[in-house]
């Protein structure tokens, strides 16, 4: 795989620090697939996660917090197109810190975004376990949990290819899914007696901007998903162009459907604070769209979903694990490949027994802990293009300045007043698994007198 130049090419004695062919991925990645692979983890229905809770924190105005957290998102999505061309590898933020900020730094970034990628799959896993153990009352949720937890893991051991095969029919038929419930929502709203005003999902009486913000903060989880097309890096081929294509193709797409999904369902179920529960709010909504069997279609494509986006998510994470193993940031078997399909073996069965913890954590606690990884993350890749663009290569010029200046800040403004919404229970566990990184790192580095090891990137 083509590169820009490291630190070995700069310096032939670095030569040994290069990994061996054995170590590097398979180029098998397309820009359909890496779409398709965005879409999955982000999940097209994603929008009924915390529904309910949403529709009821803005009074009414989903479609409206959408909107501002897509803006936010859209800045953000460029700056990580900008990294993957100076960067194009697995780590993704951990690895673009490091190389701009320092190996500290790129550490403890690393280690906050775990918190983001390892703890995605178990709200996954856990909304699989509510949905079906609602469906089918006699079976247990943790008897779900274990069986998506196995499969999945199974999926991920037998290669990307396997896990591309499989998106394809989910995000299929989330999109089915999502065209027939926009229909439904057009008659319902089209038999009304009384006119239905089309702009009351956005703007109607209540309107409040600090809460549609405050939800806005909370919907940041929809769209983590994007920046996770990063860490393929090294699974595609030409990465430095086809890498931030997919990452902008994937946040417009998935931000579009958002904002058409939550439009038409706040059309159709205006009535936000009459759900009898907020988890469940979803369900009322599909009713009131298409009854009873539109509920139970909702429920099985939206499992697939979650099924779909625990697949990725999965694969995801252990490629950060992968790319910080293989640096010596954490055990080194984690930096290993260790099948003929060359996948991180050792990260992805780490992963799934990581995700075990879904027998015993909230959906409310997950959600928080991955809102505070995703919100440093999105906050240090902005930082770093400034660094690397305008400071490190000291480029110069309107142009740049626009494209290396203006735009990654406003993308570092648009997550830091995400970051002053979070919920004192985001705070608490974030700053939390930050002092375990401390301590980590402190002991790594027997109190910071010994180095990091070097960086080994692919060729």
């Amino acid at each position: 795989m083509h590169t820009t130049t490291s630190t070995a090419h700069a310096h032939p004695h670095h030569a040994a620090s290069q990994p061996s062919p054995s170590s590097r991925f398979r180029t098998s990645m397309s820009m359909t697939a890496l779409v398709l692979f965005g879409l999955a983890y982000m999940v097209p229905l994603a929008v009924f996660s915390a529904y309910g809770l949403v529709a009821q924190t803005t009074r009414g105005h989903l479609p409206s917090a959408y909107l501002l957290t897509l803006l936010a998102m859209l800045f953000t999505a460029f700056s990580y197109g900008r990294m993957v061309q100076a960067h194009p590898y697995s780590g993704s933020v951990y690895t673009y810190i490091r190389k701009t900020f320092g190996a500290h730094l790129g550490f403890m970034t690393g280690w906050t975004l775990l918190l983001d990628y390892i703890f995605l799959p178990l709200l996954s896993y856990l909304l699989i376990g509510i949905y079906m153990s609602e469906y089918f009352p006699a079976i247990h949720a943790w008897v779900w949990v274990l069986g998506s937890i196995a499969l999945v893991t199974f999926l991920n051991l037998i290669g990307i290819e396997s896990v591309t095969r499989v998106n394809w029919i989910m995000v299929v038929a989330q999109l089915v899914f999502i065209v027939v419930f926009v229909a439904l929502s057009i008659r319902v709203v089209s038999d009304q007696p009384e006119p239905v005003s089309l702009l009351s999902p956005f703007y109607h009486e209540g309107f409040s901007l600090p809460l549609v913000m405050t939800g806005a903060a909370v919907l940041c989880l929809s769209f983590v998903g994007f920046d996770a097309v990063s860490t393929m890096a090294e699974e595609t081929a030409n990465p430095t162009s086809r890498i931030p294509a997919a990452i902008m193709a994937v946040s417009l797409i998935g931000g579009l459907l958002f904002l058409v999904v939550s439009y038409f369902a706040q059309l159709v179920h205006p009535a936000w604070n009459s759900f009898v529960d907020p988890d469940s709010a979803p369900v009322e909504v599909m009713r009131s769209a298409g009854g009873q069997m539109l509920a139970s279609a909702f429920i099985a494509t939206y499992v697939a979903g979650c099924f779909a986006s625990a697949m990725a998510a999965q694969a995801s994470v252990s490629r950060v694990l992968f790319a910080m193993g293989r640096d010596g940031a954490l055990p080194r078997r984690l930096g290993q490949l260790v099948t003929k399909k060359r996948v991180p073996a050792n990260a992805i069965m780490l992963v799934g027994l990581v995700s075990l913890i879904a027998l015993v954590i909230s959906l409310d606690t997950v959600a928080n802990m991955i809102s505070f990884g995703a919100l440093c993350a999105f906050s240090a890749v902005n930082l770093a293009v400034v660094k690397h663009y305008l400071v490190d290569r000291k480029l110069r010029g309107a142009r740049n300045c626009l494209l290396y200046g203006v735009i990654p800040g406003l993308g570092f403004l648009s997550t830091l007043w995400l970051w002053t919404s979070l919920s004192s229970l985001s705070l608490d566990i974030g700053l939390g698994w930050m002092g375990l990184g401390v301590l980590w790192l402190f002991g790594m580095t027997r109190a910071f007198r010994v180095k990091l090891p070097d960086l080994q990137m692919a060729d």
